[in-house]
């Protein structure tokens, strides 16, 4: 169902008004829309009262067409819908209580429900989830694929203690496949459409998680300084934007890395009295930073292309309990000490949404829900392009 939707007043004083029907946003704040449609009330706390100034009229409308005509998704666990459901690897959730929200069930993804690409699909008006690289097939992959994989980093060598997995190298030669399969569905239309297509990343935190912070597996934190890895680590990512770029790519949105030392796999590691782990979000804000300047960079130097960074990821502790968000640091589900994954078949929390994180490293699908909204409204900088 597509909608047209009206926001008389939003919180944080924030301007949005609707123009041509399209709705322009002066304002890069989180609006959970979903939430404030859905007025979703847990154990009879309203999450909607964070919104209380929000005022959203649903209008279904005529079936209309994506907002962009495909949608290319690149990343980890965060946005994996299944490609590593039948690679040798730990880092694979194709079991149950994985999907309990989710209805299709069970498919890969690392949450009790949809991820943030699935639900910023929504939003952007397609009518069914983006299809993962290991199944896509016929003319499906013509509105878009998603090649994501758990465990997967910006680095080659990232989560290779795991198992198999498809790093963005990888995902990119993927890409080029896919490319050549529209080729043959579309012949001499497939750089037109190419040139049209959102592609959007989520990748970076398997690159401290399962790549700097354990020098037991890897050299990478006796290398280099904090400092010094954000900047290999942003000169890697520039070139696979370089060759997403020569694969004709020119809507780019690129997600930073969240506070990875919120996440309860990391809490373990001590707090020093904070609510995470300062010093590991201090070594992706570097990461971040460069990032952003990058960005910058691009926009400059490459005039016939948008690259865009999108900071919804970076959701702070104080934001999540404004969501009446009760359960920070605690998995919603019983995880392995080995993987910090949902234990196969045992029972989540029954209350889901009262938990940022769904295991000891993967948010909740209300996150998820709250990071689509706020990127969507960053994303309009694209669309409206």
């Amino acid at each position: 169902m597509h909608y047209n939707i009206e926001i008389a007043y939003a919180v944080f004083s924030s301007t949005i008004s609707l123009r041509s029907g399209l709705l322009i946003v002066t304002a890069n704040q989180l609006i959970l829309l979903d939430i404030a449609l859905m007025a979703l009330t847990v154990d009879k706390i309203r999450v909607s009262t964070f919104f209380l100034l929000v005022f959203v009229n649903l209008q279904p409308s005529a079936l209309s067409a994506p907002q962009v005509p495909c949608f290319f998704i690149f990343g980890d666990s965060l946005v994996d819908s299944g490609n590593n459901n039948d690679l040798p690897t730990l880092a694979k959730v194709d079991y149950p209580p994985y999907g309990i929200d989710f209805r299709k069930g069970p498919t890969g993804r690392f949450t009790n429900g949809g991820t943030t690409a699935d639900f910023l699909g929504e939003l952007l008006g397609f009518d069914d989830y983006i299809p993962p690289f290991a199944t896509a097939e016929g003319n499906e992959i013509i509105r878009g694929v998603n090649y994501a994989s758990g465990s997967a980093g910006i680095r080659d060598e990232t989560g290779e203690q795991l198992g198999v997995r498809i790093n963005l190298n990888n995902q990119l030669k993927n890409h080029n496949v896919t490319i050549t399969r529209i080729a043959g569905l579309l012949g001499s239309g497939t750089p037109e459409l190419l040139n049209k297509c959102l592609y959007y990343f989520v990748i970076g935190s398997n690159d401290y998680i399962n790549n700097y912070l354990v020098p037991e597996y890897y050299p990478t934190s006796r290398m280099y300084t904090p400092e010094q890895y954000a900047t290999v680590l942003v000169q890697q990512y520039s070139q696979h934007f370089k060759t997403l770029y020569g694969f004709g790519a020119r809507k780019v949105a690129v997600n930073g890395i969240g506070p990875v030392g919120c996440a309860p796999a990391m809490l373990a590691r001590g707090t020093n009295g904070s609510a995470c782990v300062d010093w590991m979000n201090k070594a992706v804000q570097l990461f971040n930073d460069k990032l952003k300047l990058l960005v910058d960079d691009f926009n400059t130097n490459i005039t016939d292309a948008k690259f865009l960074y999108l900071s919804a990821m970076d959701l702070r502790p104080t934001e999540l309990i404004a969501l009446g968000i009760r359960f920070l640091s605690k998995p919603c589900c019983k995880v392995s000490n080995t993987t910090g994954l949902c234990i196969p078949g045992e029972t989540p929390c029954p209350i889901r949404a009262l938990h940022a994180f769904y295991d000891a490293f993967h948010p909740s699908e209300i996150v998820n829900r709250v990071v689509a909204v706020a990127s969507y409204i960053e994303l309009l900088k694209l669309l409206i392009l």
